[in-house]
């Protein structure tokens, strides 16, 4: 009896242990993001089609107002960054242009701007090119500094990112915060990165800047992902929501929770749906395709990953999705050589540990394991910390008879799983 008594109440201690883990695992509530998900209005959007037809109308009465133009550019990039449609990103840079070419290159306000247009395109050393000279002519020079950091560290040149940064040190000032955060995130100390990143939010707390806000809560909600505290990233998109309702970057993060954490599909599917309505980009059907792959329904993990290369061929998006195609080609032995070619031109146009990443993971997929191993030993070892690339460094460490220097990485992977998906949780167990 003693015996039937004590297995009893460790079956209910089980049960009990497990029931809790269980709803501990439960992080999201449709009840908090519902609303976002039903919106039939966006005012930012109908605001910036109002402003194109007000300063298009001034424009056609007085073509010599060359100071229309960027009015239009502005509203324009607004509607490429609530919808995703690359047509209104291609029609900012046309009007910065034509901008830039009236005024002879002379406003560096102006140039600045149209070297931002070729970072979101991923013209990084035409950006460059703009961002030198718009330092050359010396007005608002901080303000070139800070775009100079950033096409800096889209290049790789990060002692001169360095120099930039240092020359605009300010601990008081959000713009130098966010940039001493994305370094310290780069040098793989995400802690420190969070902690200026949270200094910055409260500046935009204290100053009740509504863009500000937006901005530091969305990238707050990143980086607590990252560091493994997912409450904390949930709890900063909703506040993200909560100022701008049509906020889809946000959305996106709550998707990845549900799906990555809570690993509830069918919910990770109904919120990508329901922001494809109004903001549709060729990543959410790669999204579905993962969400597609973990249920192991495999048409729809094909028909997702064929959508979204049909988007591509209607769309001119550039370098942009390089990286994503890259990754897809070099999973399949019958297209490694794509992820090769492809991964060769990001290097010579961004050569960056990341870049390299992709060309030694090429390498390692067309079967040249040592070839990989050269590569990632010169460019990517302790270079880059994202999992993504350390899971790809473990893989060409044992593909090259390597196995203790490929262990310690998987200890460190096994934590990074959330970041990482579902999908990756059998690939790393098995390293």
């Amino acid at each position: 009896m003693k015996t039937l008594k004590t297995i009893s109440f460790l079956v209910f201690t089980i049960l009990f242990i497990f029931g809790c883990e269980t709803k501990s695992e439960q992080i999201t509530n449709t009840e908090d993001y519902n609303k976002y998900l039903t919106l039939k209005d966006n005012k930012s959007l109908n605001f910036a089609h109002k402003e194109i037809d007000f300063w298009q109308k001034k424009f056609d009465d007085a073509p010599n107002q060359i100071s229309y133009l960027s009015q239009l550019a502005s509203n324009y990039n607004t509607l490429f960054e609530y919808t995703g449609d690359i047509s209104n990103l291609y029609k900012t840079e046309e009007l910065l242009t034509k901008s830039n070419e009236a005024y002879d290159y002379s406003r560096v306000s102006t140039i600045r701007s149209l070297a931002r247009n070729y970072i979101s395109q991923h013209r990084f050393k035409e950006a460059l090119l703009l961002a030198n000279k718009a330092l050359a002519i010396g007005e608002g020079k901080k303000e070139t500094q800070k775009l100079l950091f950033d096409v800096q560290m889209e290049l790789g040149n990060y002692p001169e990112a360095v120099k930039n940064l240092n020359a605009i040190r300010d601990m008081n000032s959000f713009d130098y915060l966010i940039r001493l955060a994305k370094w310290n995130d780069h040098k793989g100390d995400l802690n420190t990165a969070i902690t200026f990143m949270e200094k910055a939010r409260d500046i935009a707390e204290k100053e009740d800047n509504k863009g500000l806000k937006i901005w530091s809560y969305s990238n707050l909600g990143d980086f607590y992902g990252h560091a493994g505290r997912i409450q904390e990233s949930y709890n900063s998109f909703l506040k993200t929501l909560a100022l701008d309702p049509n906020y889809s970057y946000a959305l996106k993060g709550i998707a990845w929770i549900v799906f990555s954490k809570e690993r509830n599909i069918n919910e990770a599917n109904r919120i990508i749906d329901a922001i494809a309505l109004t903001h549709n980009t060729p990543d959410f059907y790669l999204l579905k395709s993962q969400i597609a792959q973990f249920k192991g329904d495999e048409i729809n993990e094909i028909r997702n990953r064929n959508a979204y290369f049909s988007m591509m061929e209607k769309n001119n998006y550039g370098a942009m999705y390089n990286k994503y195609n890259a990754l897809i080609y070099a999973d399949d032995k019958k297209t490694a050589s794509k992820a090769l070619e492809i991964a060769k031109i990001e290097v010579e146009h961004r050569p960056t540990a990341d870049s390299y990443d992709l060309l030694a993971w090429a390498y390692l997929n067309v079967g040249e394991n040592k070839k990989a191993l050269e590569i990632a030993q010169n460019h990517v070892v302790g270079k880059s910390f994202e999992p993504k690339v350390q899971y790809h460094l473990a893989m060409i460490y044992k593909s090259n008879n390597l196995a203790l220097k490929a262990k310690p990485i998987k200890e460190e992977l096994l934590s990074s799983l959330y970041e990482l998906g579902p999908n990756f949780d059998k690939k790393v167990n098995q390293l």
